[in-house]
C-alpha cells in the first residue's frame, strides 16, 4: 500500500519497506511519501517499529525487502554519512572528552573542512539553535544542562547541512517544563530552515503539535496517516482512537438492517455491515450528564476524582467504564450521558 497523503511531489520516498530481526518482522510492507521541508511524526507504542523506520532511512539498518528514495535517488544501500541526513538520538549522544566546540564540528572534520570555515559554521548553528554564548564552546557536555546538550546535539546535526533531520525521541530525557520549550523552539527553527524532519515519539500531545503529518504506526505497519486534526477527530481504527487517548470504548452491534449499532440499551444511527460486532468511541469532553439532545447512554456514576480544570466522572454503562469530564461534580448516583452523533465513532468489527 503505498500512501500519498501529501500533494507535493516526495521528497523522501519509502517504498514497501520490510525489516526482520531474527524471526521477528520489526517493519512490515511500510510505504510513505514525505515532502520537502514538511515535518512528519511517527508515533506509535515501544515496539511499534517507529525508531526501526527511522534507523533504515538514516542508514544504521538495511531493509530487507522495499527500497528508500531521497531525490528520486534510491539511498537504502548508500552508507550512511552518505546519505544526505542526520540523526538526533534520544540520549545525546554526545562525546563526553570532546569541547562543545569539538562535538559540533566533528561532522565538518570528518568532511576535511577547513578550521577557520569550522569555527565560522560552528558560532552560526550556535546562533541559529539559541545558543551563542561563546563561552560555551570550550565547556564539556557534562558541563551543560539537559536542554543545552539537546541544543548542541541539534547543532551538531544541522552543521553538515543535511537534506533530512531525523530526530529520535528527542526532548523525552527533559523535564516538562524544558520539553514543552524546546518543543516550542524546535517547531519554529524547522519552520526557519525549511528543514524536511522525521520525528519519533510515543507522546501523543508532542505529535500534535509539532507535526504536519503524523504517521502512527502499530505493530510494524502504518495503521493511520494524516493531518494532526484529522487523526484526533477521526481515528481510522480502534487503535488508533484509544492510543491517541480518546476514553471512552463501548463494544456494541450492528442491527441486522445494518442502519444502527445497539450498545445494551441504547441505539446509535449507522451505516456498516449487518450482524456484525461493532465499536463505538468517544471522548470524555465530547460527553455531558442530564438532559439534552444527543445519543444518551444511561449508567451509574462509581467514582468523581478532580483533576485540575475539570471533574473526572467513571461512570459503569452496561459492563463498561465510561470517562466524563465538567466543571463540577455531579450529586446524583444515576446519570444519563449525553453524547452528539457527530462526536460519536463507529466501526464495524
Amino acid at each position: 500500500m503505498t500512501i500519498s497523503h501529501l500533494q507535493s511531489p516526495a521528497h523522501l520516498r519509502l517504498d514497501h519497506i520490510t525489516k526482520k530481526f531474527g524471526a521477528v518482522t520489526a517493519i512490515e510492507h511500510v510505504s510513505l511519501d514525505i515532502a520537502r521541508g514538511s515535518f512528519t511524526t511517527l508515533l506509535g507504542p515501544s515496539g511499534c517499529g517507529k525508531t526501526t523506520l527511522l534507523r533504515m532511512i538514516a542508514g544504521f539498518y538495511e531493509p530487507d525487502a522495499g527500497a528508500i528514495f531521497l531525490n528520486a535517488q534510491r539511498i537504502d544501500h548508500v552508507p550512511a554519512h552518505k546519505r544526505g541526513t542526520a540523526m538526533v538520538f534520544q540520549d545525546y549522544a554526545l562525546w563526553p572528552h570532546m569541547t562543545i566546540f569539538d562535538n559540533i564540528a566533528y561532522g565538518l572534520r570528518r568532511r576535511n573542512v577547513k578550521e577557520n570555515e569550522i569555527r565560522a559554521r560552528v558560532i552560526q548553528t550556535m546562533e541559529l539553535v539559541e545558543m551563542p554564548a561563546p563561552e560555551m564552546l570550550q565547556r564539556r557536555p557534562s558541563e551543560l544542562s539537559g536542554g543545552q546538550q539537546q541544543r548542541v546535539a541539534f547543532a551538531r546535526a544541522l552543521i553538515v547541512q543535511p537534506e533530512v533531520l531525523l530526530l529520535d525521541e528527542p526532548l523525552s530525557n527533559l523535564d516538562a517544563k524544558v520539553r514543552q520549550r524546546l518543543r516550542v523552539e524546535l517547531r519554529r527553527l524547522q519552520k526557519r530552515i525549511n528543514i524536511t524532519t522525521v520525528y519519533v515519539t510515543h507522546d501523543q500531545e508532542e505529535a500534535l503539535s509539532l507535526a504536519d503529518t503524523i504517521v502512527v504506526m502499530n505493530a510494524g505497519r502504518v495503521a493511520q496517516i494524516g493531518a494532526p486534526r484529522e487523526i484526533y477527530q477521526k481515528p481510522a481504527t480502534r487503535f488508533v482512537a484509544e492510543f491517541l487517548g480518546v476514553s471512552n470504548v463501548l463494544r456494541g452491534r450492528v442491527a441486522v438492517d445494518g442502519k444502527s449499532v445497539v450498545v445494551g440499551e441504547t441505539i446509535i444511527p449507522a451505516d456498516l455491515a449487518p450482524n456484525a460486532n461493532a465499536t463505538v468511541i468517544f471522548r470524555a469532553e465530547d460527553a455531558t450528564l442530564g438532559a439534552g439532545d444527543g445519543i444518551a447512554f444511561n449508567g451509574r456514576v462509581d467514582e468523581v476524582l478532580f483533576v485540575g480544570s475539570t471533574y473526572r466522572h467513571y461512570i459503569v454503562v452496561g459492563d463498561e467504564m465510561v470517562l466524563v469530564d465538567r466543571a463540577t461534580p455531579t450529586p446524583e448516583a444515576r446519570v444519563s450521558v449525553r453524547v452528539p452523533r457527530e462526536k460519536i465513532q463507529v466501526y464495524a468489527e
